[in-house]
């Protein structure tokens, strides 16, 4: 355990952190296996809301750093392909 009041401050912000990030990556990721699962499914009805909000979700995520801005575009721009593709 930290020796320091400082140091203990910093494990308990650490966890928190820890955990917010975990949250906001698998909501990223729940969002991403939904539009998946619809574009396979061809279900257009769905598609648009969906995209837009894996982009929400997505674009959340990397602008609070828990994934880089590249990989985020990098999602965004192959599934919005293989959305407009269906």
């Amino acid at each position: 355990m930290a020796n320091h009041k400082s140091a203990a401050k910093r494990a308990r912000q650490s966890i928190r952190k820890t955990a917010v990030n975990n949250a906001r990556k698998g909501t990223v990721k729940t969002a991403e296996k939904k539009l998946v699962k619809a574009i396979e499914a061809k279900d257009m009805k769905a598609l648009p809301e969906l995209l837009k909000n894996f982009t929400s979700q997505v674009m959340k995520a990397a602008k609070s750093g828990v994934i880089k801005k590249e990989t985020a575009s990098r999602k965004i721009s192959r599934l919005s392909v293989r959305a407009s593709a269906k």
